[in-house]
């Protein structure tokens, strides 16, 4: 049995620990400034994925406490071709960024903000995230490039986990995951235009804020699509903090969410092989055939970061909570698997 957060409350205790649990919406209430940890474990990001069955774009703004980024990436994972592959690194950021502190009530994230410390001008880079009741306006102007995308949820559901580490009790994860988002609009150059149409695009948020030791490594996979008409969507992983009172599994179908305890992730021996993904009740049997690695290093000083993110199609059942099986087919999404040294 996992705990389900029902009732409003703090992220963090007096002590700074996690209340540790899982719930379908913003139930609690996270306050950067009662975290006890150093500022530069302090982690905290917006990360927003825009794809279709072939093409994929990624927007971030995010810190690491002692390192911020900023950064956009655009590729056809259909036929390996990357477009574009920008970031912007921000040394010493801390708390500058002023990241929001609900992922679900409307507010604006802009980089750069007036005064916003070790800004390199000359990048002429402007990123703005704004949430509304209804919509979210992505947009993005970068060295000749022009993206604006509009997000519309489809579930009211959402998967948020508030987990503890076990390597110290200060450590937390914080994370709202919001999927079965429609995606519609563009990434322009002076001389190409890429599209995204709501009729097959989806969007993704994944919105994360922590304390985290400095050595992890974690699997996640996401995804949303239409069976038969209604949109379907799962989020699953593990490896973000200690699992036991609560896991990041769970479906989305038609409007509801339906929870799953702990998921297994087999790969085989090379990251190309079929990934398969099951969980302990018997109600998960999905495989993602890949037909793309976007693999990414960062290696700098003592941060050491590799990550595969597969793309490619799931196939297999998923049952509801009701015990209604669902025929899961050619769902293009990911899944990944990252170790990080941060």
């Amino acid at each position: 049995m996992e705990r389900e957060l029902l009732q409003s409350g703090p992220v963090l205790d007096k002590k700074g620990r996690p209340f540790p649990g899982f719930s379908r919406k913003s139930t609690l209430i996270y306050h950067r400034s009662a975290i006890k940890a150093p500022p530069w474990r302090v982690k905290e990001w917006d990360f927003y994925q825009i794809s279709n069955d072939h093409l994929c774009l990624q927007l971030t703004i995010g810190h690491a406490g002692y390192a911020g980024q900023v950064s956009l990436m655009l590729f056809d994972f259909q036929k390996g071709k990357k477009y574009f592959d920008l970031c912007q690194t921000i040394p010493l950021p801390f708390g500058s960024f002023h990241m929001p502190e609900n992922a679900e009530k409307p507010h604006t994230l802009t980089y750069p903000r007036p005064g916003f410390p070790n800004v390199d001008k000359k990048a002429g880079v402007f990123m703005s995230f704004d949430v509304t009741a209804g919509r979210r306006t992505l947009t993005c102007r970068w060295r000749g490039l022009e993206a604006v995308i509009y997000l519309e949820r489809q579930n009211p559901d959402s998967l948020v986990i508030n987990l503890p580490f076990d390597e110290y009790e200060q450590a937390f994860y914080y994370n709202h995951k919001i999927n079965c988002m429609t995606a519609e609009g563009f990434v322009r150059t002076p001389k190409h235009e890429w599209k995204f149409d709501k009729k097959d695009s989806f969007g993704i948020l994944d919105w994360g804020r922590g304390v985290w030791p400095f050595h992890n490594e974690w699997y996640w996979s996401n995804g949303s699509g239409y069976l038969d008409g209604e949109m379907f969507g799962f989020n699953l992983g593990c490896g973000f903090g200690n699992t036991d009172i609560a896991s990041e599994n769970m479906l989305f179908y038609n409007g509801k969410s339906h929870k799953l305890g702990k998921v297994t992730f087999t790969l085989g021996n090379d990251y190309m092989e079929p990934w398969h993904f099951t969980d302990d009740e018997g109600r998960l049997d999905l495989w993602l055939t890949p037909v793309y690695d976007r693999e990414t290093k960062i290696k700098l000083l003592w941060v050491d970061n590799h990550c595969h993110q597969m793309f490619g199609s799931f196939s297999g059942t998923a049952v509801l909570d009701d015990g209604t099986s669902l025929n899961v087919k050619n769902v293009i999404s990911f899944a990944e698997h990252a170790v990080n040294n941060w």
